[in-house]
């Protein structure tokens, strides 16, 4: 009896950190057991044999990033060489749909922690800072994973987005200031009014497709 109720305190604690029901909780609970086979903890190579990630175009970037202490909130910088289920929920639920009982202030800090998911995974060297080459390859490599797209058109668009960002950028800078990247508050303005979830879905484990934002 005490271990049931330890064990269903610790669901009811995961799902107010991550926004995930007990159910989703369970299945992911599942997979974790799967890739790590039935070890506590998860390394990098156990995602080698995920078969809905062998051909995501941006592959080794969303396997870095569940190792990123950044977003496991745990260090400004460094990647971690393990993570636990609980970690691995952190970082689950950033693909998670965001919520149709949210409000609009709820719905703006959901969209704000995707996109600095998404930042982080460009920022490698955790400078706060990426640059222009980096963005217009975020943007091929996203739209090279859409089969509706021909690889031609990819490289224009990314093209056309370095320039837009490169406008955004330099754009509300000083005379005197010299351009160092794209700042997060920059990727912001970057990427506000482009609905980003018809653009990110992320097929992960067996689940159903989970988008990266609304």
């Amino acid at each position: 009896m005490g271990a049931a109720h330890s064990a269903s305190e610790e669901v009811r604690e995961l799902v107010g950190k991550t926004g995930f029901s007990s159910d989703q909780i369970e299945q992911l609970h599942r997979r974790f057991k799967q890739l790590s086979g039935d070890q506590p903890t998860i390394r990098k190579e156990h995602f080698n044999n995920v078969p809905d990630l062998e051909l995501n175009p941006i592959r080794s970037k969303i396997i870095r990033a569940f190792f990123d202490n950044r977003n496991l909130r745990k260090a400004p910088s460094g990647l971690a060489d393990e993570i636990n289920f609980e970690d691995f929920l952190t970082i689950m639920a950033y693909f998670r749909p965001i919520d149709t009982a949210m409000d609009e202030d709820q719905v703006q800090l959901c969209r704000r922690e995707k996109l600095r998911f998404l930042f982080h995974m460009y920022d490698s060297d955790s400078d706060g800072r990426i640059t222009l080459e980096e963005y217009r390859n975020v943007v091929e490599e996203l739209l090279s994973g859409n089969p509706h797209i021909e690889k031609e058109s990819a490289r224009t668009i990314a093209d056309g987005a370095m320039m837009e960002a490169a406008s955004v950028c330099v754009g509300q800078m000083e005379p005197d200031q010299v351009y160092e990247g794209i700042t997060f508050e920059d990727f912001l303005k970057i990427w506000q009014g482009i609905d980003i979830e018809t653009k990110m879905h992320v097929r992960f484990l067996n689940m159903e497709t989970i988008a990266l934002c609304h």
